[in-house]
């Protein structure tokens, strides 16, 4: 099985890089949890059921690993509303930095239930069904976690509707790298 499951695990790790991304908010820490996860995937290889989604299974891995970090770091400075980072000097560049910018800040304020099953339905292109697996909740918990995300992400970025969202449009479809659905 190491063949075929290494092939699988490498297929998922653009996947896992991006939710890892949007859970920690940064890049380095990003890397970080991605080569934990391919870790402790390897190692437990054994316990995947091959027939079932190697998505959910690694996100899920992702996702523990990433809070149980949380809790080691409780007594880190986070810089959540980005006064920190608003600090460092910038050399000009387009306008769509700027929309990207306001993007990451609107989905930083987001309650961390909603942050995480919008990335995992709109950027990681999970169903319904494996987000409410991985998160241990009842599907319509997961589809109302995103409407309302997808709300106040409209209300924030003043755009007229959440519809609007998408990668062509707005920062929303460049930063989750794929479009919002709304179904």
């Amino acid at each position: 099985m190491s063949a075929a499951f290494r092939d699988l695990l490498v297929a998922e790790l653009p996947n896992l890089r991006a939710f890892a991304a949007s859970l920690s908010g940064s890049m380095q820490l990003a890397d970080d949890l991605v080569q934990d996860t391919a870790v402790k995937a390897w190692s437990n290889q054994d316990k995947f059921q091959p027939g079932t989604s190697i998505r959910a299974w690694l996100f899920t891995i992702l996702r523990n690993t990433y809070f149980s970090l949380y809790r080691k770091r409780g007594r880190e400075v986070q810089d959540v509303d980005g006064a920190y980072s608003g600090r460092i000097a910038v050399i000009g560049g387009q306008e769509s930095h700027l929309d990207l910018a306001d993007f990451r800040k609107a989905l930083a304020s987001l309650p961390d239930e909603q942050r995480e099953a919008l990335v995992m339905i709109g950027a990681s292109g999970l169903s319904y069904e494996e987000a409410a697996e991985i998160s241990g909740v009842p599907v319509g918990t997961v589809k109302s976690r995103v409407n309302r995300a997808r709300a106040k992400l409209a209300a924030l970025l003043a755009i007229e509707s959440p519809d609007d969202f998408g990668p062509s449009k707005d920062a929303a479809g460049v930063a989750l790298g794929a479009h919002v659905r709304s179904d």
